[in-house]
């Protein structure tokens, strides 16, 4: 290190940082510590733990923020008995609103979301739009069927009336839209136009919708070899492809045959949950001007009525 007086006159040069190595033979052996090997038990609870994580890395997605400890936790819950950390559990809940006409795999989706229920399944058409709910790893799922909306069955104040109320029975608001469509050409009787089911339910929820839509395409099964999306979109006339540019979403293609194994259908479930899931932590939920509406009525009523209980109070 040089070396300069009170004058900065340099008293000794700067000279070479030597860092002096070991030899070979000053190397020590260390004995490696101990640690006892994992029980079977706790090699099957951690594969269970394991199983239980799903997370999507999207390379190109911007505010992806990496795997955090709080993640994780979140995720999988309390392992063995179901619970979710606290506070966490609304933040998993999802909330769906299942469009689409009555024989085109509307049904199909619906029980596929809630466990296959048999109950659900036996019931009559819908008249008015309904509200059902399960538990899919540890998230409450919200289905609101709805009855055809989009066809000419329901005249317009019906279509308006349960659109408004598949709404109301989601608030604060729906976290996406799965609209049920007949994938073009599966051949089950005549097919069904893709543009005006996604005009239509423009229509009836507003423009802001448009992100939240996610195209469903049923009868897979029947399209022989062309049963992924992309083999769809290539033999797509364009019709499909004009459809689909209105709501900007990738649509999934969905076997919705009777006999479908139970491990499929579960599959399937979850990965409409994944689905969900990604469109959630993106955009939040759908916000309609009758859940904007619901909360000016509900905060005037409050204000009403502790306006009167203290009145009433004040003539004690």
């Amino acid at each position: 290190m040089e070396e300069v007086d009170e004058g900065r006159v340099q008293i000794s040069p700067p000279g070479f940082n030597v860092i002096y190595l070991p030899y070979a033979d000053d190397f020590r052996t260390l004995d490696p510590p101990r640690c006892p090997s994992a029980t079977q038990t706790q090699v099957d609870k951690m594969k269970e733990i394991i199983s239980k994580l799903r997370f999507k890395y999207r390379a190109l997605q911007p505010n992806f923020k990496g795997f955090t400890l709080k993640k994780c936790i979140t995720s999988i819950g309390s392992p063995g008995d179901g619970s979710q950390i606290s506070g966490t559990s609304e933040k998993l809940d999802l909330r769906l609103i299942l469009l689409g006409p009555s024989g085109r795999g509307r049904t199909f989706i619906a029980d596929t979301l809630l466990g296959n229920n048999k109950t659900r399944a036996s019931m009559d058409p819908l008249k008015q739009s309904t509200k059902w709910s399960t538990v899919v790893d540890s998230r409450t799922i919200t289905v609101i069927d709805t009855p055809d909306i989009l066809g000419p069955s329901l005249g317009n104040t019906s279509r308006a009336r349960e659109a408004l109320r598949s709404l109301q029975l989601t608030s604060p608001g729906p976290h996406a839209f799965l609209l049920v469509i007949q994938a073009p050409g599966s051949g089950m009787s005549l097919d069904q136009d893709p543009t005006q089911a996604i005009q239509g339910t423009l229509e009836l929820f507003g423009e802001g919708v448009t992100g939240y839509i996610i195209p469903v395409l049923t009868h897979a099964d029947i399209l022989g070899r062309r049963r992924t999306v992309d083999h769809v979109l290539e033999a797509d006339s364009g019709e499909l492809k004009r459809a689909l540019s209105l709501c900007g979403q990738r649509p999934e293609l969905v076997d919705n045959r009777l006999d479908l194994p139970p491990e499929a259908q579960t599959d399937l479930c979850r990965h409409f949950v994944d689905r969900v899931t990604e469109m959630k932590e993106l955009r939040g939920h759908f916000v309609h001007e009758v859940h904007r509406r619901q909360d000016y009525l509900r905060e005037k009523l409050l204000y009403d009525m502790s306006s009167a209980l203290a009145e009433k109070l004040g003539q004690k």
